[in-house]
């Protein structure tokens, strides 16, 4: 496991567009432009053997079961080179959507273009956009990390849904994700 912070791409970053193959429904195209929220898109780079994302993914389910109803909606992209990480195949991730429970899209960016279009760097890497899919917050879920022993809050993901739906500004400070590096090709 290794340690890897997220890039920080420059707020205010229109949403790179993508149209990549969803495995959970037969490999079905999905885009930006379809599955985007009314209110704002959570995009989380993310995969099945991480041991950050399997950390959060939980919270991560729960987070979404709150906001999504609320016009939030999330989009998790797997980029993760296959080849020397079969446990990152599609078919994993659909029994790793299965078994974790979640409902929100799970894609595969087998090019990994679509990971370099938004910088991502670590699993889980997340990237908050408004309605006009402008990048208003980057950065971690919250301050718990496998083996540091702080609960799984959700708070910096929370803060910056909820200065959002209120029309607040979003905090100045945001912290980086951590977690394990994307593994290229």
């Amino acid at each position: 496991m290794s340690d890897t912070l997220s890039n920080m791409l420059a707020l205010g970053t229109k949403a790179p567009y993508f149209e990549l193959p969803n495995p959970s429904k037969l490999n079905e195209i999905e885009t930006l432009e379809d599955l985007k929220g009314e209110k704002g898109t959570l995009v989380i780079f993310m995969c099945n053997h991480c041991p950050f994302v399997l950390h959060t993914i939980d919270k991560l389910n729960e987070l979404y079961e709150d906001y999504n109803e609320r016009g939030i909606e999330f989009i998790a992209i797997n980029a993760n080179n296959i080849e020397k990480y079969p446990a990152d195949s599609p078919e994993k991730m659909i029994e790793f959507q299965i078994d974790r429970k979640f409902d929100f899209p799970y894609l595969f960016d087998e090019s990994q273009a679509v990971a370099k279009a938004y910088e991502a760097a670590c699993t889980p890497d997340f990237f908050f956009f408004d309605e006009k899919l402008d990048l208003i917050y980057r950065g971690q879920m919250d301050d718990s990390r496998p083996g540091n022993n702080k609960d799984i809050t959700g708070e910096d993901l929370i803060i910056a849904f909820e200065n959002l739906l209120l029309g607040e500004p979003q905090e100045e400070i945001q912290k980086p994700s951590m977690g394990c590096n994307i593994k290229w090709k």
